[in-house]
């Protein structure tokens, strides 16, 4: 499971990796496997709305069982179900990369939400700070 000090843990390499990359001011959200807050990193200059970007991230990935880049190209492809679904989610799907499924030996343990930079980026610092904690990101590479 994701325990406070896994989800600081995941937080602070995100964080890292945004400052290695020279990211826009980040914020992360991570979330258990029942899809509750565990952890939330917003860096100084960090717009407001940033929580509830990254949670939604975060959440919808674990609500649909795929990355939130999986859901923006499903939802390419099916908009009126997205949308649905979007509603049914009150809000917490954000259809863009930046949320990732955490995984542990196959299981899922939870995810991370990442916004404040361009959504590529945003899911590369998810990605790398999965990695770092020696956990199976889903995606596992960024991009992909």
């Amino acid at each position: 499971m994701i325990t406070l000090t896994l989800a600081l843990e995941i937080a602070q390499a995100t964080i890292a990796n945004g400052r290695r990359l020279g990211a826009a001011p980040l914020t992360v959200v991570v979330l258990d496997s029942g899809g509750h807050d565990v952890a939330v990193f917003r860096e100084d200059g960090s717009g407001i709305l940033r929580p509830q970007i990254a949670r939604a991230k975060a959440w919808g990935a674990l609500g649909m069982g795929f990355s939130s880049r999986e859901i923006a190209n499903r939802a390419a492809s099916m908009p009126a179900f997205y949308g649905a679904v979007a509603v049914a989610a009150e809000g917490r799907l954000v259809p863009v990369p930046g949320g990732v499924l955490v995984r542990a030996k196959g299981r899922l343990l939870g995810a991370v939400g990442v916004s404040g930079d361009q959504s590529d980026v945003d899911e590369e610092c998810a990605i790398s700070a999965v990695l770092h904690c020696q956990l199976q990101p889903e995606p596992s590479v960024a991009g992909s």
